[in-house]
């Protein structure tokens, strides 16, 4: 039978799944770097985004950072004193739930700890759909404007009258009034006098709110690293940090290979 001459939807974003080659490599060289480093950190990322994760490489060159399955890093390490790779490095396994990573470095803890949470700090990005709100949004009443009340409205623009029909398909009942988005008052998402709520603190977002609060440039996700714990060779004693991130590490997803 003759080849179809049809045109065929070629799809740019497919990547190439992990092969068993690339998982034992990450494998090796995560044993590789036990016995050249002093220290070896458990951390975890909150909001992880792979342009401020590639970010923290950079300001730590004379360490490597491992960020990939679970599963796979606990088994380098070991799960009891029998197959653990170095003294007590197995205890580090417990820690490694969620989304976290392994750091090994030969610079101090008491260095390490605050220059991570330097380096983490004030980089926010859009809110993904499942991402809990840090806090309530509500689009005031009247002319919205770019960043829907974020900003006082003498020091912000009008939001273009492009976008006011997506923000009809999105449920925000808007009109156009002299050129103008204006937002109508209406019992639908509304509190009285206040405006239209697109999430309360607290609230799962959703794709639907995650897009209307792109639109108005409003950023609820912030990228965190938090140690968890660390080994240290010179002790071959583990140490934990912080506890609590352990918890929320694991409602994260599990990491993925970088």
């Amino acid at each position: 039978m003759p080849k179809s001459k049809r045109s065929k939807v070629v799809h740019m974003t497919q990547v190439n799944k992990k092969t068993r080659d690339h998982k034992e490599r990450l494998f090796e060289n995560i044993r590789e770097c036990v016995p050249q480093y002093q220290h070896c950190f458990v951390f975890s990322v909150d909001n992880m985004r792979n342009t401020y994760l590639k970010g923290v490489r950079q300001e730590l060159p004379d360490s490597r950072l491992f960020f990939g399955k679970t599963k796979l890093m606990a088994r380098a390490l070991g799960h009891s004193p029998e197959d653990s790779y170095a003294d007590n490095i197995y205890q580090l396994t417990p820690y490694l739930k969620g989304t976290v990573g392994l750091l090994f470095t030969d610079r101090a803890p008491e260095l390490l700890l605050p220059h991570l949470e330097s380096i983490s700090q004030g980089k926010v990005d859009f809110a993904r759909a499942g991402t809990t709100a840090t806090r309530d949004f509500v689009v005031p009443c009247g002319t919205v404007y770019s960043t829907g009340g974020e900003v006082p409205a003498e020091h912000d623009v009008p939001l273009g009258h492009t976008l006011e029909p997506e923000l009809r398909r999105l449920g925000v009942p808007v009109r156009m009034v002299k050129g103008r988005v204006v937002l109508e008052e209406g019992p639908e998402g509304h509190d009285e006098g206040e405006g239209y709520v697109v999430c309360r603190e607290g609230d799962i977002l959703d794709a639907r709110q995650t897009r209307l609060l792109k639109l108005f440039s409003v950023c609820l996700s912030e990228f965190r690293i938090k140690v968890l714990a660390y080994w240290s060779a010179a002790t071959t004693q583990v140490t934990a940090v912080d506890t609590e991130a352990m918890d929320e590490a694991e409602d994260g997803t599990e990491g993925e290979s970088n």
